[in-house]
This record gives structure tokens, C-alpha cells and sequence, in this order.
């Protein structure tokens, strides 16, 4: 070969070696910039609170402050309250959920898609809700007060009423997704063999199930220790962790308590994640690839059985969602019935409609922050072939706030922006922070989501496009984007549902100029007036409802055009 052709040719060669380096650095730099976005919102917030809790008042390191809290018998007595309440709602929603799922998925009840979206309803509404509805029923002027012979609902019971609502959706989710794979031939061998249908439930639908009744035990029972709102409206004298640190921090500026009982509360979330994963693992598959999709057969004492169960529980949680609902356009319960408005005229309390805006802009700034952050973490993640230390860094921050409550997040944000020497000093009690806190609480399910769908594209399109010299970021706009459209539309709603009814998370870090509407229900029935907090709540429900079915119409006409 000639040296005037060979020149060209090796002139090009370097050139497209130079870009393909330069494409692997700014892979590189991607991976490792989403690592310091997430060590930011997730890892230095909660080494704040670890310091905190162990800087004594000389300056040096040490468990003073850990000591304390043992040797307090007003804490450790909310430890166990805490513990008590959350066994018994784990003990109660997990059969009930499970039945539900049962019911649902292993039946042929007609109208069961009407029966999942009612169990579903209270994921639309902030925890307080259900606490509202139950001061109605049985407070000290509710309807069914009689009911109680002479008790109160403030306390243990009303707490895990109110809970019970709260999780129960939770719980269903996971339960109908492992009941949802099952293996025909399984069930056709058992009944060759003489298997009695509660043989096949004990044999093959209880065993199949565990992973899923494990994992929704251990999420019911991490969400119902770290809840804040529930225990703060009905629980009474009742005491528990969540409000005890809010006491601690917000009532008695105790901080070096509060973060004490903030790492109690993170202890038992983050044993039940470990517990989660190692279970996880041993995980056998229930669908091969020689499997039969199972479907129920018909049975009408079943299906009769499943009717009432479903119509029974839809039921109770409609009326714990309805009666607040209801209660907000009712003049002054239970003496005047008539129907108004006047809760509504948010005017009298403390921010007004403000608040409710706040909730509109937080929801709404959370779903735009957060699904692109997300998406774009997902494929780093996933689909680049960089970094691999970095990829693995980053999958752990993905997975790190499934084991942090909301309230500890909270109190680490207060600990870390609100520090003198911090140069963000100047967000603390910002909109913008809590969209960055709420953002970081919720990460890791719509990271679940964002490589679920990721997961599903076949990695040839990213080794068509290398061998075709295209960039990465090409092939992520014109391919994977357009194809994952469905899955960010429900990160989107899930983003934006989450920014409207959360609490516990932005209880610490709100100011009077950036409250919202899931903290104003709470300082609004601390002054006694119920019937505006169900009507703010209202407002929470029916806003995250309207924006659900909105997001839905999307994903209808997103699949119209995919046909």
C-alpha cells in the first residue's frame, strides 16, 4: 500500500479511536457524576445523622448520647410500642392482603379489576387520612363512639386501625405479583393424585408464595414503625419512635436524641432489607420455561367465597376513605349535618390555599427532577460498559433508600443542609429541598421500574450502534427512550402521587413560606379543627386521583400509536 493512501486511512483510524475514547470518558464521567449526585442527596445526609449522634458536648466521639436514651424510660417504653404495633398490623394485613390477592388472581369474580383499583385508593391519600376518618367514627363525638363500651380509639387500637388502611395497598402489590405466576401442571398433578383444594392451597400456593408474603411482612412492618402521621393524630398517650424523634427535635431542639432515636429507627428497616435480599437469593423461579399459565376453573362456592371477601374489605376501606371525605362538606359533625363548603376557605389557617399550591409545585417539580435522574441512573447502570466500580456504587445508592424511613431522611437532611458550615446552607426550609428530599426518599422503587423496562431491550442495539461507530446517546434518544416511554409515564405518576401525600419526610424541613398540604393536615388538626384538615386531605386525594387518570389517558393513547 501506497504511503499517500495509507496516510488517509490511518488518519481516519485515529480519529475514530479518539472518538471512542472520548465516548468512554464521558460514559465515565456520567457514571461517577450520578455516584456524587446520589452521595449527596442519600450518603452524606445520613452519615450527618450518625455524626450527630455521636459528637458529645466536649467536641470528641463517643455513645453518651446512646446511653441516655437507654437509661430513658419514656424512649425506651416508645421502642416497644413501636415494635408491639407493628407486629400486631403485620399480623392482621398480611392474611388479609393475602386473602385479597387470592381472591383476585385464583378466582373467577366478576368485576375484579373494580375490586384491585378500590384496595388500591389508599396510595392517593397522606397516612393521616384514615387517622381523620377514624376521630370521625369513634373520636369523642364519632358515630359508632358506642361501639367502644365506654373506651377511647386514642391509642394502640386507633393506631393500628388507621395502619392497617395505610399498608394494606402496600402489602396487596406484592402479594398479587406472587400469585400471579403459577405452574398449571402443578395443580393438574395434585388433583390426578386426589388433592383436595385445601391440600393444593397448603402444597403448592402457600409455598409458592412465601418470598411474597416474606417480603410484605417485612414492608408492612417497616412502614407501619416509621409512620408519622397515623400515631401523631389518634395515638393519644400511646407513644412511638416516629413522633417521639419529632418530639425530640422539633418540641425539645434535643438533636443529639433525636438522632439517637432516628439510627433506632433505621436499624430495623435496613435488618429487614438485608433479610429481604438474602431471601431473595434463594429464590427459586415459579415459571420455567415449560410451565402452563395457570387459570382458575370454575367453582361457584369459591368464587362466592372470594365475592364476599373482596366486597367485605372494599367495603371497609371505602368507608374509611369515604367518611373523611364526607365529613369535610358536613357543617360541625355530628350536631349540624348540613352540607358546605366553609372548610374549604382555607383562608383562616395558616398559609391558606398557598399550601395546596406548595403541594402542587412540589409533586410536579419531583416528577420532572425525578424521572429523567432516575431513567438516566437506570441506563448508566445497566446499559453503559464503563466504570464498573462506579455502575456498582451507583446501583447501591439506587437500592439504599428502600432501607431508609422517611423520617430518618428527613432528620439527616436538617442535620447535613442545615449545618453552618455547609455552603447549601441557604436551601434548608426551601421547596427545593424537599423536592430533592422527596426525590431521594422514594428513589429506589421508580429505579426498580426505570431497569425493569431497561432490562427487557435487548442489549444487541447497544452493540449494533458501537460497531457502527454511533454514540451511546444517540442510541439512548432515538431507541431506548421512545421504547421506554410507558415505564418513565409511570415513574412520572408515581413521582407525583408520592410529592402530594408524603409526610414524614418533609416534616423537619418545611418552612412557613414552603408548607404543603400532606404537613398543614397535621398542624391544622393540632389546633382542633378537624373538618379543615379532612377537607385539605380531600384535596390530596382527589388531586392525586384526577392526576392518576390523566397519566393513564397518556399511556392509552402512547399505546394507540404503538399499534
Amino acid at each position: 500500500m501506497s504511503s499517500v493512501v495509507r496516510r488517509p486511512l490511518l488518519a481516519r483510524l485515529g480519529a475514530l479511536g479518539q472518538a471512542a475514547d472520548g465516548e468512554t470518558r464521558t460514559a465515565q464521567g456520567l457514571v461517577w457524576l450520578w455516584v456524587a449526585l446520589l452521595a449527596l442527596l442519600l450518603g452524606l445526609p445520613l452519615l450527618a445523622i450518625l455524626g450527630r449522634a455521636l459528637l458529645q458536648g466536649d467536641g470528641r466521639l463517643g455513645f453518651g448520647h446512646f446511653g441516655e436514651v437507654l437509661d430513658s424510660p419514656g424512649l425506651m417504653q416508645a421502642t416497644l410500642n413501636s415494635f408491639v404495633v407493628s407486629l400486631t398490623v403485620t399480623t392482621i394485613v398480611l392474611p388479609l392482603a393475602f386473602g385479597f390477592a387470592w381472591a383476585l388472581m385464583r378466582s373467577r369474580v366478576v368485576g375484579r379489576a373494580v375490586f384491585r383499583q378500590i384496595a388500591l385508593t389508599p396510595l392517593l391519600a397522606p397516612s393521616l387520612m384514615p387517622a381523620i376518618s377514624i376521630v370521625y367514627l369513634f373520636g369523642n363525638q364519632g358515630m359508632l363512639k358506642s361501639w367502644l363500651d365506654g373506651g377511647s380509639i386514642y391509642g394502640f387500637w386507633g393506631i393500628v386501625l388507621g395502619e392497617l388502611f395505610y399498608t394494606f395497598p402496600h402489602a396487596l402489590l406484592i402479594l398479587v405479583t406472587a400469585l400471579a405466576s403459577a405452574d398449571a401442571r402443578l395443580f393438574e398433578a395434585a388433583r390426578s393424585m386426589g388433592a383436595s383444594a385445601w391440600r393444593q392451597f397448603f402444597t403448592i400456593t402457600l409455598p409458592g408464595a412465601r418470598y411474597g408474603l416474606l417480603s410484605a411482612g417485612l414492608v408492612v412492618f417497616t412502614l407501619v414503625i416509621t409512620d408519622f402521621g397515623v400515631p401523631k393524630v389518634v395515638g393519644g398517650n400511646y407513644n412511638v419512635l416516629a413522633v417521639e424523634a419529632y418530639k425530640q427535635v422539633i418540641g425539645q431542639q434535643n438533636f443529639e436524641r433525636g438522632a439517637v432515636v432516628g439510627l433506632m429507627l433505621l436499624l430495623p428497616a435496613v435488618l429487614a432489607f438485608v433479610l429481604e435480599r438474602r431471601t431473595a437469593r434463594r429464590q427459586q423461579a415459579a415459571i420455567t420455561a415449560r410451565a402452563v399459565q395457570y387459570t382458575p376453573g370454575r367453582d361457584p362456592l369459591r368464587d362466592v367465597a372470594a365475592f364476599g371477601l373482596l366486597s367485605g374489605v372494599s367495603v371497609l376501606l371505602l368507608a374509611l376513605l369515604g367518611v373523611g371525605i364526607v365529613a369535610s362538606f358536613i357543617g360541625y359533625w355530628p350536631y349540624n349535618l348540613k352540607l358546605t363548603l366553609d372548610h374549604y376557605d382555607f383562608s383562616q389557617i395558616d398559609g391558606g390555599w398557598a399550601v395546596y399550591f406548595n403541594s402542587l409545585k412540589l409533586a410536579t417539580a419531583t416528577a420532572l427532577l425525578g424521572t429523567p435522574l432516575v431513567f438516566l441512573g437506570a441506563y448508566w447502570v445497566e446499559k453503559l460498559k464503563v466504570a464498573g466500580v462506579g455502575r456498582q456504587v451507583l446501583r447501591f445508592f439506587a437500592m439504599l433508600p428502600m432501607a431508609v424511613p422517611g423520617l430518618v431522611l428527613g432528620l439527616g437532611y436538617v442535620f447535613f443542609f442545615n449545618h453552618p458550615a455547609n455552603p447549601l446552607n441557604g436551601l434548608y426550609g426551601s421547596l427545593a429541598l424537599m423536592v430533592v428530599c422527596t426525590v431521594a426518599h422514594y428513589y429506589t422503587t421508580a429505579h426498580l421500574t426505570a431497569a425493569t423496562a431497561l432490562k427487557q431491550l435487548d442489549n444487541e442495539f447497544e452493540a449494533v450502534a458501537a460497531s457502527l461507530k454511533v454514540p451511546f446517546w444517540v442510541t439512548l434518544r432515538r431507541v431506548t427512550l421512545p421504547i421506554c416511554l410507558p415505564a418513565l409515564v409511570d415513574v412520572a405518576r408515581y413521582f407525583f402521587i408520592a410529592g402530594m401525600t408524603t409526610v414524614s419526610a418533609l416534616i423537619f424541613l418545611y418552612s412557613p413560606d414552603s408548607s404543603v398540604s400532606a404537613v398543614a393536615i397535621i398542624t391544622i388538626d393540632d389546633t382542633g379543627n378537624t373538618a379543615a384538615a379532612a377537607a385539605m386531605a380531600t384535596m390530596v386525594v382527589l388531586t392525586s386521583a384526577l392526576v392518576s387518570v390523566l397519566f393513564s389517558l397518556v399511556e392509552a393513547w402512547m399505546a394507540r400509536r404503538r399499534r
